[in-house]
């Protein structure tokens, strides 16, 4: 049976939150995303926060620049330990094979294609193919540069994983319960994510927000089985 990992997002803004949150959740949860805002706040004390009480940092980041660049900052991700590192597939071949060919290295997770934007928001950036079609073609781009991953929404999935036949591990943001309602235009529950083919969800407002987030993370835990 396909198996979907949790990882929870510590966006939280400081280092004392985050650890107060992962004591709450300690025992359930092996892995979790450090993303720009406690990042920025703390450095790499988050990561070493993480990895002091046993866990795996997913780095959140989305580098997205010169070639030359990116693959320095994937060295010094290399260099802290980290599991994975977003950066966004808009940055174009030479920038992600930059990366894919270090040779000490994190798993290379792509952006395609925030899962706060919609159809009109993408069309005004400049993307005229619309989601799925703009989805499909950076994370093309991406196997063929040597990525490991792609991070879309659930609802791009199941083509996805028809397409790459399990050659892309697939990380979906934009989980939440089916009471839940926020900035996530194209957001699933945990179940629908898990039957949809995600290999890792990511969670982090039904849980940190939650009054008790080691139920909150439990139940998540419960529809991914």
């Amino acid at each position: 049976m396909h198996k979907t990992e949790l990882i929870v997002a510590l966006d939280t803004r400081t280092l004392k939150a985050a650890e107060t949150l992962m004591e709450k959740l300690e025992g359930q949860v092996k892995y979790f995303k450090i993303g720009s805002v406690l990042f920025t706040e703390t450095g790499p004390a988050a990561v070493e926060l993480v990895h002091k009480r046993g866990g795996k940092v997913f780095l959140d980041l989305k580098f997205h620049d010169i070639p030359n660049t990116v693959k320095g900052a994937v060295r010094n991700a290399a260099a802290m330990g980290v599991y994975s590192v977003s950066l966004h597939l808009s940055g174009g071949a030479e920038m992600l094979k930059a990366c894919a060919e270090l040779e000490k290295r994190p798993k290379l997770w792509g952006i395609t294609v925030l899962t706060s934007i919609d159809e009109h928001d993408l069309f005004r950036a400049g993307f005229r193919c619309g989601i799925t079609k703009t989805v499909k073609q950076l994370a093309a781009l991406g196997r063929e540069c040597g990525v490991d991953g792609v991070v879309c929404s659930p609802l791009e999935v199941h083509i996805l994983k028809k397409l790459h036949d399990g050659k892309l591990c697939l990380v979906t943001p934009g989980i939440r319960p089916a009471a839940a309602g926020d900035d996530q235009k194209r957001a699933v529950t945990p179940a629908e994510a898990r039957q949809s083919g995600s290999d890792f969800i990511v969670v982090g407002r039904p849980i940190i927000e939650a009054e008790d987030p080691a139920a909150a993370a439990a139940a998540v835990l419960k529809d991914l089985k």
